[in-house]
């Protein structure tokens, strides 16, 4: 339950099709490392996640996922990861029209393109 004066503070309207390509380049070309200390990775991530901007979900994922490719991650680094994922698949498919498999599928291609570039 939500108070109507609490409103204006706590939602933001969804992000438009120019803003979800954005998005996706931003997914593609950040280049920033997740903490090695699992603790103050996970309380920056659920600080990241609750503050709701599609781009910090896209920081997360990337981050995560990178940690993925070199080992296995934690439960909560796990569960952030999901969230996160979700978020954007969410964000992305209603920006562009497009469904969530297809919205999944475009945040793996441009994951994917960072993994080639790096092989």
């Amino acid at each position: 339950m939500l108070r109507k004066q609490d409103l204006d503070d706590t939602v933001r309207n969804p992000i438009d099709a120019k803003e979800a390509k954005r998005l996706l380049e931003h997914l593609e070309t950040w280049k920033g490392r997740m903490s090695k200390q699992w603790k103050a990775r996970a309380n920056k991530n659920q600080a990241v996640i609750d503050g709701g901007d599609p781009f910090g979900y896209a920081e997360v994922y990337k981050g995560l996922s990178q940690l993925e490719a070199e080992g296995s991650l934690r439960a909560s680094d796990r569960a952030h990861l999901n969230h996160s994922l979700e978020c954007l698949v969410d964000e992305l498919a209603a920006a562009l029209k497009k469904t969530p498999d297809q919205a999944r599928s475009l945040i793996n291609k441009r994951c994917a393109r960072v993994g080639q570039a790096a092989a």
